[in-house]
């Protein structure tokens, strides 16, 4: 009977130890590392930059009469940014309209005495000299309305220059005016910065120059923006190098415009260059950072987690190539690997990333 109880009460106890296994045990998503060929790379310091900077100047003087963009103010292409008083100039256009009225009209008469005078020509009533007058008259008129109509074209153009807008989508940096100041021609009133197109420059030493291409990829990272990876690509490579540093200027577009990236922030440009070599890629989200490591999560065998010390060297899109102790087929823990210990159970799925 006793061996009989003990029996029971060891089942019983293997029940709940399997229970409490189970239990314990954390639901994780992983990946599988994989292999794939990848070049050397080189991490290079840089900064943001923006290729358009426009300092916005008056092209008449005039009086400021409305501001209606600040610093910190993303304004659109050919938004209205300063309007400058127009009053003056719609007086001088009501002015010289009334005054082409006038010479309509008197243009009118001149022809009307054109037209008697080529008759009264005709039947030799009239000298030669009366009908040059005549023709005179109309020439003088018909000149007096083209000056007119100019003056009042050039009058528009004033009045439609007296509004200051955007040259193109962007932040306003500065303003060197304010309202009831009086600007003359050429003053500066605003300096807009394009924010459609940023770029890096990056001054790359002299031994990659010949590794550079136009149109190759590179990843960007920003300090201000950990754990985001950025997409560029090279515009150019400027083939005249610093005589002192013995760098070429290098210039990164980024692929999408992003506003969270400001001229002037710091950035990390990693290249590929030279051959292809085989290279283990992870997912970026299967690697965490734990004080001043970075470590990925593998599942074993008894799936059980093993940290694994890990080093970024390169992105590939949503994949990094890292240095470490993993293989290709691990299986590294994507989803739910904030919190794990070593040694701890786990139930896994298989989470599929797209491949690079």
């Amino acid at each position: 009977m006793k061996w009989l109880i003990k029996l029971s009460v060891t089942c019983f106890a293997a029940l709940v130890y399997s229970q409490d296994y189970e239990q314990q045990a954390a639901m994780v998503k992983y990946t599988e590392a994989i292999e794939r060929p990848v070049k050397q790379s080189v991490q290079l310091p840089g900064y943001v930059e923006s290729p358009n900077s426009s300092v916005l100047a008056s092209e008449i003087a005039g009086l400021v009469t409305e501001l209606k963009a600040r610093e910190g103010d993303r304004v659109a292409k050919d938004q209205a940014l300063v309007m400058l008083r127009t009053t003056p100039l719609a007086l001088r256009l009501k002015a010289a309209q009334a005054r082409l009225k006038e010479a309509q009209a008197r243009r009118k008469m001149a022809e009307r005495s054109l037209e008697r005078s080529r008759r009264l020509m005709e039947s030799k009533t009239i000298s030669q000299q009366d009908m040059d007058g005549s023709q005179y008259e109309f020439n003088a008129w018909q000149g007096r309305i083209e000056t007119l109509q100019a003056e009042i074209s050039s009058i528009r153009f004033d009045m439609e220059r007296s509004t200051i807008r955007a040259p193109f989508n962007g932040v306003v940096v500065s303003r060197h005016t304010e309202v009831g100041q009086w600007s003359d021609v050429g003053d500066a009133v605003l300096e807009v910065l394009s924010t459609d197109t940023l770029e890096i420059h990056v001054d790359a030493p002299e031994k990659y120059f010949s590794d550079l291409k136009v149109g190759g990829n590179v990843d960007v990272a920003f300090d201000s923006l950990p754990g985001q990876a950025y997409e560029a690509y090279i515009r150019a490579v400027i083939p005249r190098a610093d005589t002192q540093a013995h760098t070429f200027p290098v210039k990164l577009r980024l692929s999408a415009p992003d506003e969270n990236i400001g001229a002037g922030m710091l950035a990390r440009a990693t290249f590929r260059l030279g051959q292809s070599n085989p290279g283990v890629l992870i997912p970026k989200d299967a690697i965490v950072r734990q004080g001043p490591m970075t470590l990925a999560y593998l599942i074993n065998g008894d799936n059980v987690v093993t940290p694994v010390p890990v080093t970024a060297v390169a992105a590939m899109g949503l994949w990094s190539v890292i240095n470490g102790e993993i293989n290709p087929g691990a299986k590294v823990i994507t989803r739910g690997n904030e919190r794990l210990q070593p040694g701890q159970p786990v139930k896994g799925e298989l989470l599929q990333y797209p491949t690079p």
